[in-house]
């Protein structure tokens, strides 16, 4: 479940900063350059910050004023939905970080695999303990084995199309790290 509400978040961050970033190109010059430069953390903060100046005395007025206006706005309110999703997105990162050292926690002294991957992991063999008699049925459950083909003379390898994506996904994910990261995984 900690999962599944974390990818919600992610997915609704990612959402806010498009349209935080989309706002700003249709923005007025002068607010657009004033926020240019800044990194993502510094814009967020920086839009977080207009709500200060509408509460000190900045009334709706007419014309370009008001829609300056409306635009520093809706800048501050995707800000602090960013910031409301991070915190809520880190929460349940630590909670699944705790879930992974009580239940497995020699997952996470496996170079590559960090809680993301352990998770992600856990959550499939626990969805398919029936499935898994070996190594050789985690991989197919993962799409990670190959499947043998014969064109009538010759036969060959492909790889599985089947199994649990986000599983492949994480899988994918280890190898990656541990060819940039472990000297025993390079050599």
């Amino acid at each position: 479940m900690y999962k599944l509400a974390k990818g919600s978040a992610v997915k609704a961050r990612t959402q806010a900063i498009n349209q935080l970033k989309a706002v700003l190109v249709a923005a007025d010059p002068n607010l657009r350059e004033e926020l240019a430069g800044l990194n993502n953390a510094e814009l967020f903060r920086a839009c977080a910050r207009f709500a200060d100046d509408s509460k000190n005395g900045r009334n709706d007025e007419g014309g370009e004023e008001a829609v300056l206006q409306a635009t520093r706005m809706t800048l501050c309110l995707l800000a602090h939905r960013i910031e409301q999703l991070t915190e809520q997105i880190e929460d349940l990162e630590r909670r699944l970080t705790r879930l992974v050292e009580r239940h497995a926690p020699q997952l996470l002294t496996v170079v590559g695999i960090g809680p993301d991957t352990a998770v992600t992991l856990l959550i499939t063999m626990g969805d398919n303990p029936e499935r898994l008699h070996s190594e050789a049925s985690f991989a197919a459950l993962c799409g990670v084995s190959p499947v043998e083909r014969s064109s009538g003379t010759r036969q060959y390898r492909r790889l599985n199309r089947g199994g649990d994506r986000q599983a492949n996904a994480a899988l994918h994910r280890i190898v990656q790290t541990r060819l940039r990261f472990d000297p025993r995984t390079r050599d």
